[in-house]
């Protein structure tokens, strides 16, 4: 089985929040030593997650892991990304496609807020 990674965010039209996503999406396939990892947004750019699926079908995956780039299980991961896999498993009926739960509860975000905590009382804010 030949598996493939999507980090699948929302999108902006702020060229650099895109940008971001692609690069941990890049650091995320060295770091793991995965062979095909895409980014894809909801919207506002490219690639969709059809998109990027296609593209990583096309290269001979066989499974597809979906991780939302996302904080909570808000309303495109509740409504929105159920709907378009289903869509992408009726397209792609050879193709196992899963989709991992989002950053939310992740036991890392807490180091994240102490980290970000002690910037910010370092007076190294945005």
């Amino acid at each position: 089985m030949r598996t493939a990674i999507v980090v699948f965010a929302h999108g902006s039209s702020v060229p650099s929040a895109n940008e971001t996503v692609r690069v941990i999406a890049a650091r995320l396939a060295r770091a793991g030593g995965y062979d095909y990892v895409e980014p894809a947004f909801l919207e506002q750019c490219a690639p969709d997650l059809q998109e990027a699926v296609r593209s990583l079908v096309g290269r001979g995956a066989t499974r597809i892991l979906i991780i939302p780039y996302f904080l909570t299980l808000g309303i495109h991961l509740q409504r929105d990304l159920p709907r378009i896999v289903e869509e992408l498993r009726g397209i792609y009926d050879h193709v196992r496609i899963d989709v991992t739960p989002p950053l939310d509860g992740h036991p890392a975000l807490l180091e994240i807020l102490l980290d970000r905590a002690a910037e910010g009382l370092e007076g190294r804010g945005i």
